[in-house]
């Protein structure tokens, strides 16, 4: 499972809001790069594809994952920061053993 916390699904509903984008969600993913070496990915998706797992947030926000990048993501939270500095997602994932100072890449 995958959580999404409520200021996470309020930012995902917000830049649906402001791309026009009625229906669909976040697609979060795994690829391999950055500095730790394997990188967050994200896009929106009107449908979810074929084997995704599909994880419902508050207020009904969506994220699909694909099997591949759910192995490296489950137990993960999903959390937004707000601070000046750090504005972004932010995974809480425990199956991270090393993160970048960035927050942006992972190794597992």
């Amino acid at each position: 499972m995958i959580e999404i916390t409520e200021t996470a699904a309020t930012k995902i509903h917000s830049l649906m809001a402001k791309q026009g984008i009625t229906e669909g969600g976040l697609r979060v993913g795994v690829k391999g790069g950055g500095c730790s070496g394997l990188s967050y990915t994200f896009s929106w998706e009107k449908v979810a594809r074929l084997g995704d797992e599909v994880f419902e947030g508050p207020g009904g926000a969506k994220i699909f994952v694909d099997r591949k990048s759910y192995l490296f993501l489950k137990g993960t939270v999903l959390d937004y920061d707000t601070a000046l500095l750090g504005k972004g997602f932010v995974f809480n994932n425990p199956n991270a053993k090393a993160t970048c100072g960035c927050g942006s890449s992972f190794g597992a």
